[in-house]
């Protein structure tokens, strides 16, 4: 079987949702550039490239019908470039890494590229219809699989007894981290700069404008939280039934809505060694499960030990750990569960201080892993993710 090598990322930087500089930008335009520079930095010519993954959790509406072929063009990319947009919702962007290598390994295909984007602001919060819809046998066996995010978090933390204080501890931490990884530019190498309009709306008349920006930073970090400002925060409303007032989650405990794209370039090894290529780290291999939808978080206990079993692994022997952080509360149970040191985990800060395009966070953890690994001369990585509607996943990555 062949092996394939990742040997370029590039991603945006992500800005928040509604109030950021992508609120009025298309998601063809942040995959595109996201891919785009992906090609440039690997040295590569855009018609090299036959297929394009495209991680998209809601890819309904104003991100277009297919994201990934859209991007591919926009990206410069000739029409005999495909494209296809893959949906596990918050594992999107990991599952198109994998499923970019996989092609590559089993099918004889010399380049791909496995992505990620979302525009929660266009579609989740710019108008566009996204109602669950019930269906009635799936209500009466499994009425959890139309359950908030949020109420699944609050579940989690009271089924598993993980404190109020612990997650406001966790996210502090990731605030922290984060600010730490910034001021010292260890997300530099990851992100390009996208110059873009923005949607600006006058508070005192209601009149709307567009605005120039340039995205090149992650836009959500608070470096000046604290863990008293996190106590006084009050819950989030779950809604529902059996959470409706909400105990545990708040604005600070969970991950920012926020938009974005990532994507990473990958190609057969010996491909990498025709071209004089030096990869930044090998695909190894993925594993998906599926869980409760009431407690979708810890998808991730259930993942990591199937991917680790496969390669005849063991928890101590992964030396960097990116665990997305949907929620607080079911990021220190993961941990806790797994067992994952926290000195190898998230050492950058996550989701709670960065943000989340569901789609594309799985993508830049990839990528991130990689830079991040090198820097520290780690060896084994992982990337694991929660899924909304009760799954998990997790990818497993050499590092060169």
């Amino acid at each position: 079987m062949k092996r394939a090598v990742i040997v370029s990322t590039a991603r945006t930087g992500l800005a928040k949702s509604v109030r950021g500089g992508f609120n009025d930008t298309h998601g063809a335009v942040m995959g595109g550039h996201a891919v785009k520079h992906a090609i440039a930095r690997a040295g590569i010519d855009p018609g090299e490239v036959e297929d394009v993954y495209m991680g998209c959790g809601f890819p309904e509406g104003a991100t277009g019908n297919n994201i990934a072929r859209e991007s591919a063009i926009w990206a410069g990319c000739p029409v005999s470039t495909a494209g296809i947009t893959v949906n596990r919702y918050c594992s999107s962007g990991l599952n198109a890494v994998a499923m970019a290598a996989q092609q590559i390994m089993t099918d004889g295909t010399d380049i791909a590229v496995g992505a990620g984007v979302e525009s929660i602001s266009l579609v989740q919060m710019g108008g566009v219809n996204l109602k669950h819809f019930t269906e009635e046998h799936l209500l009466q066996v499994k009425p959890a699989l139309w359950m908030t995010m949020i109420e699944t978090a609050e579940i989690v933390a009271e089924r598993y007894g993980i404190s109020r204080e612990r997650q406001d501890q966790y996210a502090l931490q990731s605030q922290q981290r984060t600010a730490a990884a910034q001021a010292a530019g260890r997300y530099k190498d990851e992100i390009v700069a996208l110059t873009t309009k923005m949607k600006k709306i006058d508070k005192a008349t209601g009149a709307e404008s567009l605005v120039e920006v340039i995205v090149d930073h992650d836009e959500c970090n608070r470096p000046d939280t604290t863990l008293e400002g996190l106590a006084a925060l009050k819950p989030v409303h779950a809604g529902g039934q059996q959470v409706a007032q909400g105990k545990y989650v708040t604005a600070g405990n969970a991950s920012q809505f926020s938009d974005g794209a990532s994507a990473c370039v990958l190609m057969g090894e010996e491909v990498a060694t025709a071209k004089n290529l030096k990869p930044m780290g090998l695909f190894k291999g993925f594993a998906a499960v599926g869980v409760e939808p009431d407690e979708m978080g810890i998808g991730p206990v259930i993942a990591v030990p199937r991917l680790l079993r496969r390669h005849g692994l063991r928890v101590e022997d992964i030396d960097l750990w990116e665990l997305n952080e949907a929620f607080a509360s079911q990021t220190v149970y993961c941990m806790d569960r797994l067992g994952l040191d926290p000195a190898k985990t998230n050492v950058n800060g996550g989701a709670i201080s960065i943000g989340h395009p569901y789609g594309m966070t799985g993508g830049r953890l990839a990528g991130h892993l990689l830079i991040e690994g090198k820097r520290r001369g780690a060896k084994l990585g992982v990337v694991t993710m929660c899924i909304g509607g009760g799954m998990g996943a997790a990818g497993l990555f050499e590092i060169f």
